[in-house]
């Protein structure tokens, strides 16, 4: 079994060529000095940082996973001293501001240096990948007695942090949550008491580092029902005199797959904790957390198809079997079998997914530090449509795609793929969940055409796509792409919102599309992506040829199903 190794090669080429970033970071005042040599070695300081402290531990933590005993969790061989030589090598400060103990670098790379570790060990990494998040929640709307007793520990990793929303009968329906927070009598810090359990929380409890921040909703008294009625809470696992509080793990669950990160059940027993913001206003705060959580979830999806990717590659490079077609062995010799057309159709369908998938998230990450940064306003509104309509796509369609993918590749393997020896099967395990948290994927779905697209009446995401048409207008030998691009913008002109905004359509048209809609407009940023590929190596080099080939030939045909789909629906019976 190889460990993941990342392609800091390919990625570089994406950020710096495809979407020329270091021009438009250096056009932003609090990123003038990212230039392309920055970048360069901080992608390749993080690439050997994932592929020789990280990726090595992945196989003992699915084999060994976290153990719970007593309320306490005790994490894979290796994990700790891992966990605590990433941040005190400063990779969790990436983008945090540097008057908070961070670097001040640009999102992107904080990005992409989630996508690798995501790719080389996802329990490990489940670890940390709610630092971002939670150190925004604090900083826009934490106190500021808390923000100077919290927010430094939460940059730099020092502190790892959790997301407290889930109960066992309230999950996509958080107006659901019965976690209540009464005041403390008599409390000189304005203190509440919380009372509730909440499941599925990621590193609920562990030994990686010496406190847990949990930020948690929950229902002040007088709080009217539903989701208006929650606040936000902070409540430490240790208070800053080293007493403990009343949190306590009452199990971890057994899981199909990321054995290495405990998934806990949590108890509130009336534990003494902070109001995170206004009453009545926690989901405001929580979904600072949650934007950036689902952004990172897109690049899981990114990154546990690249894992399956780079296994299923280098083993149908190395079995041999058969004659392939057309094949120029010596009689009696049999071919790699990765020239075979249906292993090829597999590997190149799957790159397709991985090189496009790149260019939308790392376009997204830079327009969120644009969205962030830029002086301009009427350029922030831009990069506040992409980052709004993009971001569900990305959660969705490349976590889907990074379980079905996962799934061809331990396809190349044979009977070897469904054994444990090459380690695939793992992934395919691993990525499974990526499909349900942060917003189960047809969550995201119904986000997008229900609460993106439909108040406006389309205009931000016809804005959107009119953007993607004008990026290539200077480009002829595109047209195939620009087409896809104004199929899609035709379709929701012409039959889509017309139809869903007609008084005599179902109430609940627009939910029957959600899921379909969605992957067309994946699969046309996607042609996009392949495009601006395509610009930036117009040699058409072996290592990006085969898959642009591959995505217009066994992925973009996707697209028409969709269509007549949504047609079909649209059509009185």
């Amino acid at each position: 079994m190889n460990s993941f190794q990342p392609r800091t090669d390919d990625m570089q080429f994406i950020l710096q060529q495809v979407l020329q970033a270091p021009a438009q970071l250096q056009a932003l005042p609090a990123h003038t000095e990212a230039d392309e040599a920055l970048m360069q070695q901080v992608l390749e300081e993080a690439g050997k940082f994932v592929g020789e402290v990280v990726a090595p531990l992945n196989r003992d933590g699915d084999e060994t996973g976290a153990q719970f005993r007593d309320g306490a969790v005790t994490m894979p061989p290796g994990f700790r001293d891992a966990y605590q030589a990433f941040w005190q090598a400063g990779w969790p400060s990436l983008a945090c501001a540097t008057e908070d103990g961070g670097q001040g670098l640009p999102t992107v790379l904080e990005a992409m240096l989630y996508e690798m570790l995501s790719a080389a060990n996802h329990g490990w990494t489940m670890a940390p990948g709610l630092l971002h998040g939670a150190y925004e929640c604090i900083k826009h709307h934490a106190s500021d007695a808390l923000k100077a007793r919290y927010l430094k520990k939460v940059a730099t990793g020092e502190w790892l942090a959790t997301m407290c929303l889930t109960e066992p009968h309230a999950g996509s329906d958080l107006g659901l949550v019965r976690t209540r927070a009464v005041p403390l009598t008599n409390d000189k810090e304005g203190r509440y008491a919380l009372s509730g359990t909440k499941i599925f929380i990621s590193g609920g409890e562990h030994d990686l580092t010496d406190n847990i921040v949990h930020l948690v909703l929950a229902r002040l008294p007088d709080s009217p029902p539903g989701p208006k009625g929650l606040s936000l809470f902070l409540c430490p696992k240790f208070y800053s005199d080293g007493s403990r509080s009343a949190v306590v793990c009452e199990r971890i669950e057994e899981k199909m797959g990321l054995h290495g990160s405990p998934t806990c059940v949590m108890r509130f027993d009336e534990a003494a904790a902070w109001i995170v913001g206004e009453p009545g206003k926690g989901l405001n705060a929580m979904f600072v957390m949650m934007n950036a959580a689902r952004l990172h979830v897109g690049l899981q999806g990114i990154g546990l198809l690249e894992a399956a990717w780079q296994k299923a590659d280098t083993y149908a490079k190395e079995r041999r079997q058969m004659r392939a077609p057309g094949s120029h062995s010596k009689a009696g010799e049999a071919d790699a079998i990765e020239a075979h057309p249906a292993m090829r159709r597999i590997l190149d369908a799957q790159r397709a997914w991985i090189d496009a998938g790149r260019v939308v998230a790392y376009r997204t990450a830079l327009e969120l530090d644009t969205l962030k940064h830029h002086p301009d306003p009427e350029r922030r509104e831009s990069a506040s449509r992409w980052c709004s309509l993009v971001t569900p796509v990305l959660k969705s369609a490349w976590t889907d795609q990074a379980f079905t993918g996962a799934s061809a590749c331990l396809q190349v393997f044979g009977g070897h793929g469904y054994v444990r020896e090459w380690g695939i099967e793992q992934h395919v395990r691993d990525a499974r969940v990526a499909m349900i948290y942060e917003g189960t994927n047809e969550i995201q779905a119904i986000d997008l055409l229900l609460r993106k697209v439909l108040p406006d009446g389309g205009q931000a995401l016809l804005h959107v796509l009119a953007d993607l048409t004008d990026d290539l207008i200077d480009a002829p030998q595109y047209q195939r792409a620009r087409q896809a691009i104004e199929q899609l913008a035709a379709f929701t002109r012409q039959q889509l919102l017309p139809r869903l905004q007609s008084p005599d359509a179902p109430i609940d048209t627009a939910q029957w599309l959600a899921d379909d809609f969605l992957r067309a407009l994946a699969l046309v940023l996607m042609a996009w992506a392949w495009a601006r590929i395509d610009m930036a190596d117009p040699g058409g080099t072996t290592r990006w040829s085969t898959a642009h080939t591959g995505f217009w030939r066994w992925v973009w045909p996707e697209f028409d199903m969709r269509l007549a789909t949504m047609n079909a629906t649209l059509t009185p019976a």
